[in-house]
């Protein structure tokens, strides 16, 4: 197979994995910036360039697009949909997984068990919107954070005010959330492979902090889940349209609550954690697809 691998970096650690599981695989591969191509789009004649070459022939193509070239980078991807290259998760899926409230608000329609949460556009009645959650603490955060950035933690009603207004003057699209108390500080991240979960890791926050993100210094072990939880990390990859998943859980009173679906997980913390090779369980799911 023919395979491109869309990154702006080959020395981080997902897309250096992912080039080496496909060149194991005996598959011709490589890593191409998706600010570096070019598109020609007209009726029926959709072409790409790449460095001033022309790119064809290309089988499938996996995304490592980061957040900060959201636009772009599903753009470039949609493209080579277009010129009929495979993608395990498409342009449109990974802009339903990018965007929180979207994303949130398809996975309420799924009736998937979230956390209760409250959105407005820069609202300028402040306690009315945190009159839909009820009382502290919140959770804050902007609509198109990742790794745990812009994510805030209120614990007085006065907080929760004070954030939400630092976050209308700088015209950020935020969320509110209610924050699950009995989690602990730790949630479980879901890996979805082609319709399965091939592992699973429980990242606990470092003490005095409530993100348990590994880049903000949280620890991860591998976990088992629950039937549950399995089935709940595989409806919400299926509602987004995502073959490849990071599914984030979080364990409450209630039962297991959806928290995000990225659709870019990282591959360092949940190989090292869960000892599973998942590049090669993402290049296998490509395989299987295109044969």
């Amino acid at each position: 197979m023919k395979l491109a691998i869309l990154s702006r970096n080959t020395k981080l650690y997902s897309t250096r994995r992912l080039l080496e599981a496909a060149r194991a695989r005996g598959h011709q591969v490589r890593v191409l910036d998706p600010l570096r191509c070019y598109m020609r789009i007209a009726p029926d004649d959709f072409a790409l360039h790449y460095r001033g070459r022309a790119l064809r022939g290309i089988d499938a193509v996996i995304p490592r697009i980061g957040t900060t070239i959201t636009f772009y980078g599903t753009a470039v991807l949609r493209q080579m949909e277009l010129m009929g290259a495979y993608t395990p998760n498409g342009a449109d899926a990974i802009l339903k997984a990018r965007d929180k409230l979207r994303c949130l608000q398809l996975l309420a329609v799924a009736g998937l068990p979230l956390p209760c949460t409250a959105f407005g556009d820069n609202p300028d009645d402040t306690a009315d919107l945190l009159s839909l959650l009820g009382e502290p603490p919140h959770v804050i955060k902007l609509n198109e954070g990742s790794q745990g950035q812009g994510v805030v933690l209120a614990e007085k009603r006065a907080s929760s005010q004070s954030v939400i207004e630092a976050f209308r003057g700088l015209y950020a699209n935020f969320l509110v959330q209610e924050f699950v108390a009995e989690a602990n500080g730790c949630d479980l991240r879901c890996f979805v492979v082609g319709g399965r979960v091939i592992a699973a890791m429980q990242r606990c926050a470092q003490p005095g902090e409530f993100r348990a993100n590994l880049h903000r210094g949280g620890n991860a072990v591998a976990v088992k889940l629950s039937a549950t939880e399995r089935k709940l990390a595989l409806h919400a990859a299926a509602t987004l349209g995502l073959e490849v998943a990071g599914v984030d859980l979080i364990r409450s009173a209630r039962g297991p609550l959806v928290l995000e679906v990225n659709a870019s997980p990282g591959l360092e913390g949940i190989e090292a954690a869960a000892g599973v090779d998942v590049a090669s369980a993402i290049i296998a799911l490509i395989e299987r697809r295109l044969r």
